[in-house]
Parts: C-alpha cells; sequence; structure tokens
C-alpha cells in the first residue's frame, strides 16, 4: 500500500523506538570519525534516511549536549553531554573498584554482608556487596533502592549531604517501615547531628524487623563524601552492644577507601562538618 506521505514524496517519520535507535548509531558514527566529525549529508547517507530526518536528529542531540558544531554550518562531533556522562560512569565505576578489596576484607573481618551504597534521586542504592561467612545465604542488596531515613548507609549519606538534598528528605513524607522507623523531622535531624559528631551511622531494626545496620563515609579527593560503606545482619548477631567495635571496623575501611580514591587529609566538606 503507498502512504500519502510516499506519494507526496516525503518520508514517513519514524517511531520513538526508531528514532533512538538511529540517535544512538549517529553517536557512534561520530565516535568512529573522531576530530573528523560529519555533516548531515553524510549522516543521512550512513543510516539511509533522508537529509530532513538526519537534521532532525542531529538537531535533537546538540539541544541535550551531546553532540556539536565546533563552527557554524560546519560538521558535527560528539558534545560536553558525552564528556559528563563518561566521567560520571568512569567515577562510579572507579568507586567500585577501589571499594571492592576492602568490602571483601570487611565481610571476612565481621562475618556479615557488606555493602557500598550511593545517593540515587533522594534514595539509596548499593553498588556492591559483598558476603561474610555468617551471610552466605543473605539477600543480595546491589541495585535495590532503599529509604534515606531509614537505613544506615541513607544516614550517613544525608548526613553530609547539601541542604537543598536534606530539606527535600526533612519535608518529605518519612514512611514508617518499622514500629522503630524515624518518621518525624527533628528526630531525624538529632540522629543525622549524631552521624556527623561520632563518624557513622546505625539503624535498630528501623528497616526490617530483625535486621540492624552501620555505616561509614567514603570521601572522594576534594573530601566529599560520595559513598557509604555499610554492614547489615540479623539482630541477634549484629547487636546493639557490638556497634562501637563494628563501627571502628567500618570507619577504618571508610578511610582506607577515601585514600584509595585520591583523599589525604582535610577535605572541603570536612572543614564544613566542624
Amino acid at each position: 500500500m503507498t502512504t500519502d506521505s510516499a506519494r507526496h514524496g516525503r518520508e514517513a517519520p519514524p517511531s520513538q523506538v526508531q528514532s533512538v535507535d538511529r540517535a544512538i548509531a549517529i553517536l557512534y558514527l561520530l565516535a568512529e570519525r573522531g576530530s573528523d566529525g560529519l555533516g548531515v549529508t553524510e549522516v543521512a547517507a550512513e543510516l539511509g534516511v533522508h537529509k530532513s530526518t538526519a537534521f532532525r536528529l542531529m538537531t535533537a542531540l546538540e539541544h541535550g549536549d551531546l553532540v556539536e558544531q565546533l563552527e557554524e554550518r560546519g560538521k558535527y562531533h560528539l558534545g560536553r553531554g558525552i564528556v559528563r556522562l563518561a566521567g560520571a560512569t568512569t567515577a562510579q565505576l572507579e568507586l567500585t573498584t577501589e571499594s571492592r578489596p576492602i568490602c571483601r576484607r570487611l565481610a571476612a573481618e565481621l562475618g556479615e554482608t557488606v555493602n557500598l551504597a550511593v545517593a540515587d534521586a533522594g534514595e539509596v542504592t548499593n553498588i556492591l556487596q559483598e558476603y561474610g561467612s555468617s551471610a552466605v545465604s543473605g539477600r543480595n542488596w546491589t541495585g535495590q533502592r532503599t529509604p534515606m531515613h531509614a537505613t544506615a548507609s541513607g544516614k550517613v549519606l544525608l548526613a553530609w549531604a547539601d541542604d537543598e538534598s536534606v530539606a527535600q528528605t526533612l519535608d518529605g513524607d518519612l514512611p514508617e517501615y518499622t514500629p522503630k522507623t524515624i518518621t518525624d523531622a527533628p528526630t531525624l535531624t538529632a540522629e543525622l547531628e549524631t552521624v556527623r559528631d561520632r563518624g557513622w551511622a546505625s539503624t535498630t531494626e528501623e528497616f526490617e524487623v530483625g535486621l540492624n545496620a552501620l555505616a561509614a563515609p567514603v570521601r572522594n579527593a576534594a573530601g566529599d563524601v560520595v559513598a557509604a560503606v555499610g554492614v547489615s545482619g540479623p539482630s541477634y548477631r549484629l547487636t546493639v552492644e557490638s556497634f562501637d567495635e563494628v563501627a571502628a571496623h567500618l570507619v577504618l575501611g571508610g578511610h582506607e577507601i577515601s585514600t584509595r580514591l585520591g583523599h589525604f587529609g582535610t577535605g572541603r566538606q570536612e572543614r564544613s562538618d566542624n
């Protein structure tokens, strides 16, 4: 069947998925060309599409800073947005790589599950997990998102977060997961002050009944807290009485990871805490 657009010599508009596929193909083409770049006509020929379609795709990518023209009507190259995305990915890969041996050692020392977590749009995402001898059959938290206010890692990340992030959490809903969950802003504010004073956070059955956890900060080269290294286990093994001793291991582990990330001495974030 002949479509109206075909009868009038126009290319049918691509589906959204097809447009995404073509946009991805353009980025790879530009990566292959490097400093030579590509013009709209060349992109259209490579993709086998009409020049107007190629122009629309390039314009959309340019608005997202993913491609750019170094001179007016010049050829397109990969844009600054790609560098920012690559930098973020590289930073997280470095964080995971440098943390893994320390987390593995902590899991062996403590016999419980050790996690590395980062802040993620108002929640906590676990990006690395190592099992201890007592937690071989424990839950896999990797990739799981958990609440800031009810987890030890979340309290650490919140304690050293910027004022806007803290305000969003305190002003928002604080769901009750167990009878021990902190659900009011003043109590949580006081808890965060305690976390900063002693250098580590804890939860006692605040996210799940029967589950306790502790966490300590991990800093980057500038001294900013970029992650939390934490341990969790059943409350009958990871008892409140053991918290001080376990926290000492975590704080030391957090310092070691921070050193591997280039943090030596006091950074600007630490100075602002005092």
